[in-house]
């Protein structure tokens, strides 16, 4: 029996696995592309293929057949722009003929945040490869900001008084299956995908203690106490400065303004914060 021709990843993953669901629900068949077929969840009309972003090999047998594929940016990592070469070109070896990208709002190669130059990056490689494309470029998500808080519920960064127009991703979610209901309408589009409002930290600190009844306030950082703060982790200076140029984005403004586009795609106003806390764990 042919496998479906409308691929998804990250089906194990927050986002991915909305997505999936969305498409099963709607009663389409779908190819969940995982590295461990064990943890692809169980969804009417779907069907588990093993491999990986980094291993072209397997990528390749596994999109063959494959007409739409929705695919997720991978886990972090210092080789994550090189792991989505590989699947970039796999997909485009076997035949794909659209490839509906995760992207980050505000995406270029210069940009502040340093991960959203290896997004950058991918959509250019996703261009040069030929096949058909569509870019969601998501603001940062609505569903890290409660994990921002330290312990002690501060929130520390060198954001300054900048502003970002975070999204749930829920709404991102819908968002692309809006898209992969009808593909073709959508080729050569890029979707910036925001909340219905700019915040401050700050701001958002003042939502999150009304909504979750947990005190949390905002600390702003110079960057050499930002880095400071975050070296007892342990972590590679890659990671650090990805850390880092998150909130030093908000501070330039590269996180800033309000786009039309998830309404435009689902019909439906954005979640806002507040509404967000409110929200049941998908």
């Amino acid at each position: 029996m042919a496998l479906p021709a409308l691929a998804v990843t990250g089906s194990t993953g927050g986002l991915g696995g909305m997505v999936a669901r969305h498409v099963a629900a709607s009663g389409s068949a779908q190819r969940l592309l995982v590295r461990d077929a064990a943890r692809a969840p169980e969804l009417d009309g779907a069907s588990a293929v093993v491999c990986s972003y980094g291993d072209g090999a397997a990528a390749r047998q596994a999109l063959d057949g494959v007409e739409v594929l929705f695919m997720v940016s991978a886990a972090e990592a210092e080789d994550r722009l090189q792991q989505h070469y590989a699947f970039v070109d796999a997909a485009a070896a076997a035949g794909v003929e659209h490839v509906v990208y995760t992207s980050f709002y505000g995406a270029a190669p210069d940009a502040t945040f340093t991960l959203a130059r290896d997004h950058y990056a991918t959509e250019e490689r996703i261009k040069a490869s030929g096949v058909d494309f569509t870019f969601l470029r998501d603001n940062f998500y609505l569903d890290f900001l409660p994990l921002l808080a330290g312990e002690d519920g501060v929130i520390r960064g060198p954001a300054g008084d900048g502003v970002f127009s975070g999204v749930a991703r829920e709404d991102v979610a819908r968002c692309a299956h809006a898209v992969l209901r009808d593909p073709a309408v959508h080729k050569g589009k890029t979707y910036n995908l925001t909340g219905p409002e700019e915040l401050t930290l700050a701001r958002a600190a003042e939502i999150l203690t009304t909504g979750t009844g947990r005190s949390v306030s905002y600390h702003p950082e110079t960057v050499g106490e930002a880095y400071a703060s975050r070296a007892s982790y342990g972590a590679p200076q890659w990671q650090l400065d990805a850390w880092v140029s998150t909130y030093t984005a908000m501070a330039a403004g590269e996180m800033a303004g309000l786009s039309p586009d998830v309404h435009g795609l689902t019909g439906d106003d954005p979640i806002s914060l507040a509404e967000f806390l409110t929200r049941p764990v998908l």
